[in-house]
């Protein structure tokens, strides 16, 4: 029942931000400026993503190999995609669970570990996309009065990544953090804090291997690889619109846009990803039927790309699995 109240909800929330987006557009307009997209930018969208998606799949390794020193990037890539495939598709983050539960024995990583890499990483996106929001509330031009209460809340969304981003490299201080949360979810009852225990007991030893062996600078550095080759994807697709006059605006779009999936919403994340994207893109001056032919043609490349390559690897590892559920039959 719960898991039915919470598909709801995402789906009434994506109809709201859909309508948001639409309906003070022309359609006629939008389709007008998402004709004739330049084929080499657009072809170049793609393979900026691409190479995006090569240093996710690099920076867990870097931390996977904590727990399995010979795993390689192939394993590793077969299952990172499948679960974005499966989080385009199905609803609650399902491919988040596959993933750390899932592929558990195809990584050869137990699921408590793999779930503090997994941790770990959203942690590194999220401080990485407020620092590039921050980065680009303070130096694009913006349209209108709210200038200055945008340019102060880029500053301070900047000074609390750094903070989080400073707890990351020195973990022993969140440590603290944990264990007085931990704590907290005693009054709760013995068994939400056996569960908390049991999340925050490998986070915090993933954090301190990582910092121990100076590899969270390594992945604070892929993590800034990711997102500023996402940014690319987005400027890219900017570039072959014609109609956007100002496709830098797609570097505000890009954070903004991903931050909102963070709200619940549909699989996919339509609507609210459509929505912040659409308002960046227009803060930057770009005239608003072109900002939503921009944003809805790179909802579509991220969607379909990630979801074609994605479900073919899950394929692969269902078909790779076959052989081994026989055998223990």
């Amino acid at each position: 029942m719960r898991r039915a109240l919470h598909v709801a909800l995402g789906l009434a929330v994506a109809a709201v931000f859909l309508y948001l987006t639409l309906r003070q557009v022309d359609l006629d307009e939008v389709l007008a400026a998402g004709r004739g997209l330049l084929p080499g930018w657009a072809l170049a969208a793609p393979g900026f993503l691409a190479l995006g998606y090569l240093c996710r799949i690099r920076r867990w390794q870097r931390m996977l190999r904590l727990y399995n020193p010979g795993i390689g990037m192939g394993r590793i890539g077969v299952a990172y995609l499948a679960s974005i495939a499966v989080n385009n598709l199905l609803p609650l983050r399902a491919g988040d669970a596959l993933r750390c539960f899932g592929f558990s024995r195809w990584l050869g990583v137990a699921p408590g570990p793999v779930v503090a890499t997994v941790v770990v990483e959203r942690l590194l996106d999220l401080i990485t996309l407020i620092l590039a929001l921050a980065l680009a509330l303070w130096t694009l031009s913006l349209d209108g009065s709210a200038l200055g209460l945008a340019r102060s809340g880029g500053l301070a969304l900047g000074g609390l990544a750094l903070v989080s981003l400073l707890l990351l490299v020195r973990p022993h201080v969140l440590s603290v953090v944990l264990r007085a949360l931990t704590r907290l979810a005693g009054a709760f009852g013995p068994g939400v804090r056996a569960r908390a225990e049991g999340f925050a007991g490998p986070l915090l030893e993933a954090l301190i291997a990582l910092s121990g062996r100076h590899a969270m600078p390594a992945l604070v550095g892929w993590s800034a690889l990711v997102w500023g080759l996402e940014g690319a994807t987005y400027w890219a697709m900017a570039q072959a619109v014609p109609a956007l006059s100002h496709p830098e605006g797609a570097w505000l779009a890009m954070p903004a846009g991903t931050l909102a999936t963070l709200l619940p919403s549909s699989p996919g994340h339509v609507g609210t990803f459509d929505y912040f994207a659409q308002a960046a893109t227009v803060a930057t001056g770009n005239p608003l039927a072109a900002a939503t032919a921009f944003v809805l043609i790179t909802h579509v490349v991220l969607w379909a790309a990630t979801t074609v390559i994605g479900s073919v690897c899950l394929a692969v590892w269902w078909l790779a699995q076959r052989p081994a559920q026989a055998a223990r039959q």
